[in-house]
C-alpha cells in the first residue's frame, strides 16, 4: 500500500477538510505525509524585489508567510494523530509543475488532492490544475471528493472553521514547547519569538476564539443539550485559567528578555511554558473529542447558521495589517526551525 502521500493544500475551507481527510487516510495506512503549499512569486513584485535586496532573510519569511501558516496548521493536525509529516512551501505560478516536482523530490508514492479550490492569484487546487497533474503524473493520483462535503451545511462549515483555528493554536503550542525544551537544555532561547507567539495567543484565542466559543457554541449547546453543562463549565474554567497562565508567561518572558539568565531560572521558565501548553492541549482535545461531536448531534440548523457567521468573521479581523504580516512571519520562523531540526 501507499507509504508516502503528497497533499497539496491552500488556506480555503476545502483545504482544511482535505487536511482532515488526508490525515485519516494516512493514519489508516500507516503512511507519512508531505504537505505542500505555494504562493505567487513575491520576488517578482517591486516591493518583493526591494525586500530581497535589503534583507534576504526577512524576504524569505515574507515571501512564504501565508503558505507557511497554512502548513503549520496542517502539521499540527497530523501531529495530533501521530502521523509523520513534513511541510514544503514554494513560490511560483504553475502549481501543477510544482506539485509533480515536490512529489518526485520527496519520493512520494501517491498524490492526494482535491478537484477544486480557490481561484485567483492564491489558487492551488483549481480543477484545471488537478487535470494537469492527472495528465502528467507518473505516480498514482487520488482525487478526494471533499468538496462535496464542504459548505453543504452551516454545521460542516462552522466545524471546519473551528478546527482550523484549533490547528493554529496547536501550531503555536508546538513552537512554545520547542522553546521550553531549549530552556531546560540550557540552549539559547528565542525570547523575541516567544513574545510573538504569546502575543498571537493573546490577540487571537483570548480575544476572539474563546469568547466566540462561549457566546455561541457553548451557549447553544447548553440550550439544546443540558446534560453537557458540566463539560462546558469545565471548559469555560479552562479558558479563564489559561488566560491567567498566559498573562503570567507574558510577564515572565518580558522580565527575562535581554538578561543574563541562570540555568535554574531557565528551567523554571521552561516548566511554566510546559504547564501552559499541557493545559492548552488538553483543552483542545476535550473540545474536539467531546464538545464538537455533541454539538453536531444536538444543535439545529439555525444554531449553526449563527455560529458559522460568528466564527467566519474572525478571519477578517486584522487582515492585511502589520500585525497580520508579523504573524505570518512568525509562522515562517516556526516552519524554518522545524526544517532545521530534521
Amino acid at each position: 500500500m501507499y507509504q508516502h502521500l503528497l497533499v497539496p493544500i491552500d488556506g480555503s475551507e476545502l483545504g482544511t477538510h482535505l487536511v482532515t481527510q488526508s490525515v485519516r487516510f494516512a493514519e489508516s495506512l500507516g503512511a507519512r505525509i508531505t504537505f505542500f503549499s505555494m504562493r505567487e512569486d513575491y520576488g517578482s513584485t517591486g516591493e518583493g524585489a526591494l525586500a530581497r535586496t535589503l534583507s534576504p532573510e526577512s524576504f524569505a519569511e515574507a515571501a512564504l508567510g501565508e503558505a507557511n501558516a497554512i502548513l503549520a496548521k496542517a502539521l499540527a493536525a497530523a501531529g495530533e494523530a501521530k502521523v509523520e509529516c513534513v511541510g514544503v512551501a514554494r513560490t511560483g505560478s504553475r502549481p501543477h509543475e510544482q506539485i509533480l516536482e515536490v512529489a518526485a523530490e520527496r519520493g512520494c508514492d501517491l498524490i492526494f488532492m482535491a478537484s477544486h479550490g480557490r481561484r485567483g492569484l492564491k489558487a492551488l487546487m483549481i480543477g484545471s490544475q488537478t487535470q494537469k497533474v492527472l495528465a502528467h503524473a507518473t505516480l498514482p493520483v487520488l482525487v478526494a471528493t471533499v468538496e462535496a462535503n464542504v459548505g453543504s451545511s452551516s454545521a460542516d462549515a462552522a466545524v471546519g472553521i473551528i478546527r482550523d483555528e484549533h490547528r493554529a493554536i496547536a501550531a503555536i503550542c508546538s513552537g512554545l514547547r520547542e522553546q521550553a525544551s531549549r530552556a531546560r537544555g540550557g540552549d539559547n532561547v528565542d525570547f523575541v519569538l516567544i513574545e510573538s507567539m504569546l502575543h498571537y495567543l493573546r490577540a487571537f484565542p483570548e480575544r476572539l476564539h474563546h469568547p466566540k466559543e462561549e457566546e455561541y457554541l457553548f451557549a447553544r449547546l447548553r440550550q439544546r443539550h443540558p446534560d453537557s453543562e458540566d463539560v462546558i463549565a469545565g471548559l469555560e474554567n479552562e479558558h479563564e485559567e489559561g488566560g491567567r497562565l498566559l498573562a503570567a508567561l507574558e510577564a515572565e518572558a518580558a522580565g527575562l528578555q535581554g538578561r543574563s539568565i541562570a540555568g535554574e531560572t531557565l528551567q523554571q521558565f521552561g516548566d511554566a511554558i510546559d504547564r501552559f501548553v499541557d493545559g492548552q492541549w488538553n483543552h483542545l482535545n476535550a473540545e474536539e473529542k467531546l464538545v464538537l461531536p455533541l454539538a453536531v448531534e444536538h444543535l439545529h440548523e439555525e444554531d449553526w447558521n449563527e455560529i458559522e457567521r460568528a466564527f467566519r468573521s474572525n478571519a477578517e479581523v486584522g487582515r492585511g495589517t502589520e500585525e497580520d504580516e508579523a504573524f505570518r512571519r512568525m509562522f515562517s520562523r516556526l516552519m524554518n526551525m522545524r526544517a532545521e531540526r530534521r
